[in-house]
């Protein structure tokens, strides 16, 4: 049988550049086209079948803003419970 001395650890990955760490860009984004189809399916009568669904998006959307800004605060206070990552 062979031996697995391995005295060579795996390369590390670089790390990330901070542009893509950033999820304010990302959240702006989502929202911002949440925001234009549900005003644009309470202009267009068209569309009114659609309505739900948009008004849905924007409250998952605060939902899950609301949820990251309390774990994010939880990091930056030292909570145990909190995850990691969140700067």
């Amino acid at each position: 049988m062979t031996e697995d001395n391995d005295d060579t650890s795996a390369p590390e990955p670089p790390a990330l550049p901070a542009a893509l760490l950033e999820p304010w860009p990302v959240i702006v984004t989502i929202a911002t086209g949440w925001l234009i189809a549900t005003v644009v399916t309470f202009t267009v009568s068209g569309l009114q079948h659609w309505r739900p669904f948009t008004v849905a998006g924007l409250a998952i959307g605060v939902l899950g803003t609301t949820i990251f800004l309390i774990q994010r605060r939880a990091v930056r206070r030292g909570s145990r419970g909190a995850q990691s990552g969140l700067t």
